[in-house]
């Protein structure tokens, strides 16, 4: 687990924000759980012979003797919530969350043991016009974000509940008269969850899946027919994709549509976004049967991919406008009311000097602020009520203004900056 400092949070806005106005554009609701939910909850809709589950929970009893878990993921935390509160009973739901997620995973590049996701989900439409919607959502924002050129989208369908059992069986039984060519994990995986073997990393294991059943082969017509026709809804739109009949998703819920967004960026932490369609779901939890679609992305990820890609503009990393000092406390009361008025006259960020201190030290504290503006008031400006202004980014020589007409000023010097 790790701390997010001063310096790293300017991305992280950056990212959430840039989310948000996205998510936001296309009609979704944001809805906020709680971090700790009862242990039985992701049992039974993860799968307890999953890893997350097996190895990967922090699970622990309360003073009632309750067993909670921190949540490992938000989807089941979000269908418990829509059933506590009705929000799935004849409705349609578009919902997205933010928050830290905790599993207590070997930690590697990219993964940490608590992290965060952004999740969405969506309750009440069972076409695969929703589907669709949620990719083309996930395309527009790595536009928004500056990567769309380093992702690429992989696609399958998992069939029906009925399809993924026939093909199960016949792959367990191609798998195990090969038990002497498969890695620990995939022998691991053969006698609990042995579709997960198709996402092996394994050369060799992936070698001898060349000859295993085909997943495709076992299909039925409706998840096949929704499958063509989310892919012409994806062509439409103009977005890439490869289906790749290999990709499976790690959790017991899913069925048909599934999809992972994967950059070759990052090395072996290829994954920045994954989802898929889980209709099962809420039925399993206790509700009534309700078709649900969505995904997930790791923030520390993607934002290890803007990084990595140099994709953050640079004024995100600017958290001060204006930096405003003053020399002498006549010059200071004056100031400290000014820059109030300021705030609120141009909505710019200022800071303003605390502390005292030479003018030398102060501007020097004014340069590290990052501020594109220093205001400077001493005793013989205020008593001709002027104020020196000095941009600190270009060359331009400091300049005098009225104290009244500052406002105006400031605002006309970041509009040229941005023009």
């Amino acid at each position: 687990m790790n701390d997010i400092l001063p310096d790293q949070t300017p991305v992280w806005q950056f990212l959430e924000n840039r989310v948000k106005q996205v998510l936001g554009s296309y009609g979704y609701a944001e809805i906020r759980m709680p971090i700790v939910e009862q242990t039985d909850l992701f049992k039974r809709s993860i799968g307890e012979v999953t890893d997350i589950v097996e190895k990967e929970m922090y699970t622990f009893e309360d003073r009632n003797g309750d067993s909670l878990t921190l949540r490992p993921e938000g989807t089941a935390s979000c269908v418990r919530a829509c059933e506590e509160h009705g929000l799935t009973f004849n409705q349609v739901q578009r919902l997205w969350y933010m928050g830290p997620m905790f599993r207590h995973e070997r930690p590697q590049k990219g993964r940490y043991r608590q992290f965060h996701q952004i999740g969405v989900e969506t309750f009440g439409m069972q076409g695969p016009d929703i589907d669709a919607e949620l990719i083309v959502m996930t395309a527009r924002l790595w536009e928004q974000l500056g990567v769309d050129k380093s992702v690429t989208l992989h696609l399958n369908t998992l069939g029906s509940a009925q399809a993924r059992a026939r093909f199960r069986d016949d792959l367990v039984a191609y798998l195990s008269e090969h038990r002497d060519q498969l890695d620990s994990d995939s022998l691991r995986r053969l006698d609990t969850n042995p579709l997960r073997i198709l996402d092996s990393k394994e050369p060799s294991t992936q070698d001898l899946l060349d000859s295993a059943p085909h997943f495709h082969d076992y299909i039925d017509d409706e998840s096949r027919e929704h499958f063509d026709r989310l892919k012409a809804l994806l062509d439409q739109a103009g977005i890439g994709y490869e289906v790749n009949a290999r990709l499976v998703r790690g959790l017991d819920y899913y069925g048909k549509t599934v999809f992972e967004w994967i950059t070759d960026e990052l090395g072996s932490q290829g994954t920045v976004c994954a989802g898929g369609r889980y209709d099962g779901l809420v039925e399993q939890l206790g509700g009534r049967a309700t078709p649900a679609v969505g995904f997930a992305m790791g923030v520390e990820r993607l934002i290890l991919l803007l990084e990595t890609l140099d994709a953050v503009p640079a004024e995100v990393h600017r958290q001060v406008d204006v930096y405003a000092m003053a020399m002498g406390d006549g010059a200071f009361d004056e100031m400290f009311g000014r820059v109030e008025a300021l705030r609120q006259a141009t909505g710019l960020r200022i800071q303003l000097h605390c502390g005292g201190g030479s003018f030398k030290s102060q501007m020097k504290k004014a340069d590290r602020s990052g501020a594109l503006v220093a205001l400077i008031l001493g005793e013989d400006e205020l008593a001709q009520g002027v104020i020196s202004v000095k941009q600190l980014r270009l060359s331009s020589e400091q300049k005098q203004v009225s104290l009244e007409s500052l406002p105006q000023e400031l605002l006309e010097i970041f509009k040229e900056n941005q023009e």
